[in-house]
């Protein structure tokens, strides 16, 4: 079992950086494969990104390539997802995901948080 609690989202125009944590505890953090995905409003949940079990490897989604990057602080039990040049279509209440298998893009992950709200306007 493991909880992960979300922070750093909130308001921010168009082009600017928030950077999301997400605090993991509970079983051995190494073990789990990390990921953010969003859900913006009307619309279905979908992959941000994902950091491997070593953080050796990660992926991005096509539309934050370039602007997102995730990692991981094993001494912290914590990802983060530094998010620039946003933009207002990134609004999306945005979650963070723990699996203790690969990293994968789709969303079967047992372990979730409950969310944070990133709003950007135009």
């Amino acid at each position: 079992q493991v909880q992960l609690v979300e922070s750093g989202g909130g308001l921010v125009q168009a082009g600017g950086s928030l950077r999301l944590s997400c605090a993991a505890s509970g079983r051995t953090f190494s073990g789990y494969a990390m990921a953010w995905f969003r859900r913006a409003p009307g619309k279905d949940r979908e992959f941000v990104a994902g950091i491997s079990q070593s953080g050796a490897s990660t992926s991005h989604a096509d539309s934050v390539k370039g602007r997102f990057i995730m990692s991981r602080d094993s001494a912290k039990r914590t990802v983060y997802l530094q998010m620039n040049n946003l933009k207002p279509e990134d609004t999306a209440v945005y979650y963070c995901a723990a699996r203790e298998a690969v990293l994968t893009t789709t969303p079967n992950y047992p372990y979730w948080g409950q969310g944070t709200q990133v709003t950007v306007s135009s």
